[in-house]
């Protein structure tokens, strides 16, 4: 068991929306609830990689 809590969507809705200032239709907030975990687990995956002080960075672009 994790002690990391579970990513509660539907308290991202309702924080977030007012403070950007949407108003999320009812009939949408299960589809926006469901892109958002998945966007959370996306983001888990990503920071879960294993990369170390050491490793080389990639590419940095100048224009």
């Amino acid at each position: 068991m994790s002690d990391k809590p579970e990513f509660d969507a539907q308290a991202v809705i309702d924080a977030m929306a007012p403070l950007i200032g949407i108003e999320i239709a009812p009939d949408f907030r299960e589809g926006v609830a469901t892109i958002l975990k998945m966007a959370a687990d996306m983001a888990e995956l990503v920071l879960s990689a294993p990369i170390g002080d050491a490793d080389p960075s990639g590419p940095a672009f100048e224009a």
